[in-house]
């Protein structure tokens, strides 16, 4: 095993922490693609992040369901334009853009027993945050009790680089939409209830999301 192998081991390990730790009818909502991205265009879209606080690799396309490629999609709605809306059973997050559109991003969600539902607002952002595991995933999954006072940021930190904390009644719900390096996670339900975008996904939603944006979570 050469060290590039123990690091990736560690980076898998550390990882896996939150990743251990899409009803649309019910809601009257309906979607359908209006075109997605060619392999070119994805492999643009979709390229390295030099510039960021900690250099973010590109995404390895051949891992990524082209059906979950970002792309603008037909989507009715009431809701008001920037409203997030998670549907789970189809693993989406949409944005709404208005005049029935919507930018819709492929997400992984979270695993059997943590799938949740529910309204909820944007109460935080934070750009490559630090880390805590909740006390209940420390109980679980002991190997975290080494970053209960926090996980700096970086690439092996699993929230990425940036993370919308999602409140309810001006409490932190414990739930984030946040950002992966790792492609083979999307379209897989393999959190404790969080929803993760990949970086260049997250950080077009990100910089579209103002605090107090509300974000609807349907049932899986």
């Amino acid at each position: 095993m050469t060290m590039d192998d123990v690091a990736h081991g560690e980076r898998m390990r550390r990882r896996s922490f939150l990743v251990g730790s899409a009803a649309l009818a019910a809601l009257g909502l309906a979607g359908c693609s209006t075109g997605g991205m060619s392999f070119a265009e994805a492999e643009k879209v979709y390229g390295p992040l030099p510039d960021e606080r900690f250099p973010v690799p590109a995404v390895n396309i051949n891992k990524v369901d082209p059906k979950y490629l970002r792309r603008t999609v037909r989507y009715a709605s009431n809701e008001a334009v920037g409203t997030i809306i998670v549907d789970p059973k189809h693993y989406y997050v949409y944005r709404i853009e208005g005049d029935g559109i919507a930018t819709r991003y492929g997400a992984n969600v979270g695993r059997a027993g943590f799938l949740w539902s529910g309204d909820a607002y944007i109460g935080r952002k934070a750009e490559w945050p630090v880390w805590t595991p909740p006390k209940e995933m420390i109980a679980r999954q002991p190997e975290a009790a080494p970053y209960a006072n926090g996980m700096p940021p970086g690439l092996d930190n699993p929230l990425g680089a940036r993370t919308l904390y999602l409140y309810q009644n001006g409490k932190y719900t414990l739930y984030t939409i946040y950002s992966t390096i790792m492609p083979e996670t999307i379209g897989k339900g393999v959190s404790s209830g969080c929803v993760g975008l990949l970086t260049q996904d997250m950080l077009d939603l990100y910089n579209k999301t103002p605090v107090d944006t509300k974000v609807i979570v349907l049932p899986a």
